[in-house]
């Protein structure tokens, strides 16, 4: 986006050095090696997660729809915004024209855009299924999915190739300029279009996502602090009477309900396990929440801080190195994404092993896996795929007990 124009003359050939020659050399090889890495693994890596789901029918759940359209957007970004950037940071020139420079343009803030609000909807996806889950199956039908998939889609194109193509991101002297300068692609845009486009592509989704993963973490909390009162009641209880005497003088039915099931989690091994393995499940949910916000906020904090100051600040400068750094560290959350929101989940994982096998054995001939078998939990901890997180499988709560029991099929 913000690019300098390649000068390059026979009197700056004279003047350099054999050793700055070879620095030189030694850099643009550095930089094409970790850019080029960083195109290819988020290419192959978000392709990954879209082959698997359409070989395994078990990932077809409502809450993956988001983790696929997620993937695709953040494929794009890797083909249509990191290629053109490669091309500018190795040959310091751009080399596509003026209309193309638009297009580029267009494209950068349309699919970054798309997948911050991806991140977004799944952040809100999961607020309902783990703070409200009795209302989740309710709110979250295949219909609503889609109509927030769709505005993912279809909103950020009124944020970029509108403004741009009609000129109104930019001032009047930088449209003159660049037309004047058609081997320079720079993207300095006006104060309230750096204002807007800012605030949503990340101010309001980033302030909606901590919002939305802060009430996670007091869920989770809750539930971790109900279960240690609920195992510290029914170990006093098992001391006072062993043989449940107590539960009759109790004195209410639903106290009188809740004393018997409090017994009965002392006493039933398998549910016992049960309040174990949610405990472990959500204590490590809660460190993948950390890391995807941690890694979402520092890829993407330092660009758009640059880009409002930088705005804003007329007479401010950056070197050009440091803002090359800072869009490549907000590309390689495309990167990082297939990681964080399917590498963490259990079936996504032997999913991949799965297809991977498929692609390196030859013609291809292996089927797809029966995930069913690689699911060693008990039945008694399944629930519904409908409310399964990508990333958690717990802070499920007031689930019916035939239900719990079951697993849900796939959609």
């Amino acid at each position: 986006m913000d690019n300098l124009t390649y000068l390059s003359t026979s009197t700056t050939q004279i003047t350099k050095t054999p050793d700055q020659e070879w620095t030189h050399y030694l850099i643009v090889f550095l930089k094409a090696t970790i850019m080029g890495s960083i195109i290819v693994v988020s290419i192959f890596g978000n392709l990954l997660v879209i082959v698997s789901v359409m070989r395994h029918r078990k990932l077809r759940i409502i809450t993956n729809y988001y983790v696929i359209s997620l993937a695709f957007a953040d494929m794009l970004v890797a083909m249509f915004a990191m290629t053109f950037n490669f091309s500018v940071q190795i040959f310091d020139t751009w080399l596509f024209g003026y209309f193309m420079c638009d297009v580029w343009n267009s494209l950068d803030v349309y699919f970054s855009t798309v997948s911050i609000l991806h991140l977004c909807c799944i952040s809100v996806d999961r607020y309902i299924a783990i703070v409200k889950p009795l209302k989740y199956a309710l709110s979250m039908t295949k219909n609503i999915v889609a109509l927030m998939l769709l505005a993912t889609w279809v909103m950020p194109a009124f944020l970029s190739f509108l403004p741009i193509f009609m000129g109104w991101y930019a001032t009047e002297e930088h449209l003159k300029d660049r037309f004047d300068h058609p081997d320079s692609c720079e993207f300095k845009v006006n104060k309230l279009y750096a204002i807007i486009s800012s605030s949503i592509s990340f101010w309001i989704p980033c302030t909606i996502m901590i919002y939305m993963y802060l009430a996670i973490f007091r869920e989770a909390n809750k539930q971790e602090k109900d279960m240690y009162n609920r195992q510290g009641a029914a170990l006093l209880l098992h001391q006072n009477n062993t043989n449940g005497d107590m539960l009759s003088n109790s004195g209410g039915s639903s106290k009188t309900l809740t004393l018997h099931e409090i017994n009965q989690d002392l006493h039933h091994t398998p549910t016992k396990e049960r309040n174990l393995n949610k405990m472990k499940r959500e204590h490590k949910a809660a460190r993948t929440l950390s890391i995807i916000m941690g890694t979402f906020t520092l890829c993407w904090l330092p660009f758009f801080l640059w880009y409002v100051s930088i705005s804003l600040c007329t007479t401010c400068e950056c070197p050009d190195m440091v803002v090359g750094i800072l869009f490549w560290i907000g590309y390689f959350n495309s990167t990082l994404n297939p990681l964080i929101y399917a590498y963490f989940n259990k079936d996504f994982r032997e999913a991949f092993k799965n297809t991977l096998q498929c692609v390196f054995c030859s013609l291809c001939r292996r089927p797809p896996s029966d995930l069913d078998k690689f699911d060693i939990r008990r039945p008694s901890i399944r629930y519904d795929d409908r409310t399964r997180s990508i990333y958690s499988e717990t802070y499920l709560k007031h689930i019916d007990r035939r239900r719990s029991s079951e697993f849900g099929s796939s959609l």
